[in-house]
């Protein structure tokens, strides 16, 4: 047999991981010389120690002609046919396969066209491992981005991770390789082999893997997405036919790691079906609408809380597989709660195996350090100017708002992705091209997320963690906003512990702290918070911020969450602070449920639980919540007793009128003024016997006296409990 039949410079370019297209070597090609035409099949594979082709059932011989280079020439064939390899190994072994260098490319022209331009928004359909059936073969495509290096292979405990056995094909000039693989199946574990120009390996995850090994091991898994039937219609079609800002959000951040274990040991993880049933028995009796759960794609570090990414479309296997956590958002849907996801897209760690370096060099991160590293964090920023890049990022919330059912996405960090010069000193940072510290490439990527997921998803919720002041971050992208529909209230949040966390003796002197809130509540859709993020590192637990000794400690904690359910936004609470947990959160250990067992952090969580379910109940505590016309200030200004009052209004007109005393001191005879004459009904009496108080109030209510007061017409005569929260309705 010829070596003519083989081009040398190929097959050593091929052994030395220097071809762009092994498809145009190996597998079945049509050849011709001096006595016409012929089939050659030649086959590359340096374990094996024979190699034969089966046609038609019978087997032939493949002749080796250099270390683990096989040829076959067959003369008897006029057009091409369908053929196997049977592979034999040192150990005996054999293996049959259809051939993976005889099939088509698995990617169309006008998917990479889009993927080119940045708009393919369903990207994961053709990106990744995807368990598929071509002419009746069974297996798995696979799918890279890696432009600019040498080759590309898929390396895994299927071929004893030697990408050398198979090599991928680049896809003209798109920097997409691709390969379709027989005889893969679902839980195959896998990376790519990535030779960059200059010669170096990287073994990398798949960016686009839909499942991951538990860490500490970080290798991709072949999984199938399609193994699971829903029943979460009837909730689909309610989120997508409301409009939220006229909705009850009471939502209850989670971290699933810690919300609940099944022992002291790390790994004591619940699973994402048993989470499901007792996380949502908890927030249907709260009375919570919503659950955000902290991230759960996939992470090396336990105590980065799912903050530093590296499985973008991989739900965390600390918690089971795909189809348990798809179970876990069916099971919420299914009993009327929705589930809102931290998501990511603002940077990444440096792990060897993630995206940082993907090829060797800078790829979905910026180059240039002074764009491209947080500096704060340890991290890499992603660059949002690459189009492959914001195919990657709008493609993965379009997948868990498709794939998963998620209803909104909570995008952390929204300041760093904005501000060339977030965290960064003078120097440090690259202005854009008018001179400014915007980073003009993320805002266009941001708006056009935000644009993309409300046009798919009309009930979608997209919630910014924006700590500036940039103007418009939930305003429409047609007016110039980013496109938010809310955005996390930070300054209310700051002011309002600072205030909180005064001795009442000085507080009236920091009075604005309690009221400056509401000169811009109206500037944006707000989401009134008190986060994981105020209950770590030091800051101390909710509980443990109020001044005082225990009693007034529970007081003020009433007092200031009967507040938050009164300002005009919605609202989020982190787990723990809804029962006065003690200790600040660990991450490492379940939250204390035991404080249950004691009086005052029963009767505090039977509080939020009473004001959640008073908020669900009435029109006036979140219809209003960002029209001028929702609130009214009754007194602002009394600052010397420290109480403020104010009217929420619903829009036809009820109302519910809200008293809180930030002072240990009753108050007895204080008259407040109130538009319309009848009888007030106390609905909510934070001092009450019930809520662990001291039994102060007004029996019930009280009748209004035509008494003008306060600018209003009528008034009525109460008792204002100290550190307390008082709601009446007429």
């Amino acid at each position: 047999m010829s070596l003519d039949l083989i081009d040398k410079n190929l097959m050593i370019s091929l052994m030395e991981r220097r071809l762009s297209d092994p498809h145009n070597l190996l597998g079945l090609h049509e050849v011709e010389d001096s006595n016409g035409k012929y089939f050659v099949i030649r086959v590359y594979d340096p374990h094996a120690t024979s190699v034969k082709i089966v046609i038609a059932k019978k087997k032939y011989e493949m002749t080796q002609i250099d270390s683990g280079f096989y040829i076959l020439e067959v003369k008897n064939r006029k057009k091409s046919f369908k053929y196997l390899i049977e592979y034999t190994y040192g150990n005996g072994d054999t293996y049959t396969v259809a051939d993976q260098y005889s099939f088509l490319p698995t990617i169309s022209e006008f998917d990479l066209h889009l993927f080119g331009e940045g708009n393919l928004e369903e990207a994961y359909k053709m990106m990744g491992a995807h368990i598929v059936t071509i002419d009746g073969v069974e297996g798995v495509k696979f799918s890279v981005w890696a432009p600019d290096v040498r080759s590309v292979a898929v390396a895994g405990d299927f071929n004893a991770w030697d990408g050398r056995r198979n090599q991928m094909r680049v896809l003209g000039n798109s920097g997409v390789w691709e390969i379709f693989i027989p005889g893969i199946e679902k839980g195959t574990v896998y990376k790519y082999d990535i030779v960059d120009e200059y010669g170096g390996h990287h073994l990398k995850s798949d960016p686009y893997g839909f499942k991951s090994q538990m860490r500490p091991e970080n290798a991709s898994v072949v999984w199938d997405l399609d193994n699971f039937e829903w029943n979460d219609s009837q909730w689909v079609a309610h989120r997508d036919g409301m409009d939220w800002l006229k909705q009850p959000i009471s939502t209850y951040e989670v971290h699933l790691g810690s919300w609940m274990k099944t022992g002291p040991g790390e790994n004591d993880f619940l699973n994402y079906r048993d989470l499901a049933h007792k996380l949502a028995a908890y927030v249907l009796d709260m009375g919570y609408t919503f659950i955000e759960i902290l991230p759960v794609l996939e992470h090396p570090l336990d105590m980065s809380w799912g903050y530093q990414v590296i499985g973008y479309y991989a739900a965390t296997a600390r918690f089971g597989t795909p189809e348990d956590f798809k179970y876990f958002i069916d099971f919420m849907h299914q009993h009327g709660i929705g589930v809102i996801m931290d998501w990511v897209p603002g940077h990444f760690p440096k792990d060897a195996h993630g995206l940082a370096n993907f090829i060797g060099k800078p790829l979905y991160e910026y180059a240039d350090p002074r764009k491209g590293e947080h500096m704060e964090w340890g991290t890499k920023v992603f660059d949002y100017g690459k189009n492959g890049v914001r195919n990657f990022l709008t493609s993965n919330a379009v997948f868990w708002a498709q794939e998963y059912h998620i209803d909104g996405f909570r995008v952390d960090a929204v300041a760093s992705i904005l501000h060339l010069n977030y965290a960064r000193k003078e120097g440090e940072w690259v202005p854009n091209e008018f001179g400014g510290c915007e980073n003009l490439e993320a805002v266009y990527f941001i708006r056009r997320l935000n644009e993309i997921m409300h046009g798919r998803c009309p009930g979608i919720q997209m919630i910014a963690e924006e700590s500036t002041s940039w103007a418009g971050v939930s305003a429409p992208t047609y007016t110039g906003g980013l496109g938010f529909t809310f955005k996390w209230n930070m300054g209310w949040m700051n002011d309002f512990i600072r205030y909180m966390n005064l001795d009442p003796i000085f507080r009236k002197y920091h009075h604005n702290q309690l009221t400056f809130s509401m000169m811009y509540a109206h500037t944006e859709n707000f989401v009134l918070v008190l986060s994981h993020d105020e209950v770590v590192h030091g800051k101390g637990s909710w509980i443990n911020k109020m001044p005082g000794g225990e009693w007034d400690k529970f007081a003020n904690a009433r007092a200031s969450l009967g507040m938050m359910f009164g300002h005009p936004g919605k609202k989020l609470l982190f787990q723990g602070i809804d029962f006065a947990q003690f200790s600040e959160w660990n991450e490492a250990v379940s939250i204390d449920w035991h404080l249950l067992g004691h009086e005052p952090n029963r009767k505090l969580n039977q509080f939020v639980k009473d004001m959640n379910h008073l908020y669900k109940n009435e029109p006036a505590l979140y219809e209003g919540d960002f029209t001028e016309d929702g609130f009214q200030w009754i007194d602002c200004s009394d600052w010397e007793s420290s109480i403020v009052s104010f009217i929420r209004r619903a829009d036809d007109g009820s109302f519910v009128i809200f008293v809180l005393n930030f002072t240990p001191v009753s108050r007895v005879e204080y008259r407040l003024g109130v538009p319309y004459q009848g009888f007030y009904k106390e609905i909510i009496n934070s001092d009450s016997v019930n809520y662990w108080g001291s039994n102060l109030g007004n029996n019930g209510g009280v009748w209004s006296e035509e008494i003008p007061w306060q600018d209003m017409p009528h008034s009525i005569d109460l008792v204002v409990p100290p550190l307390s929260c008082l709601v009446f309705k007429m």
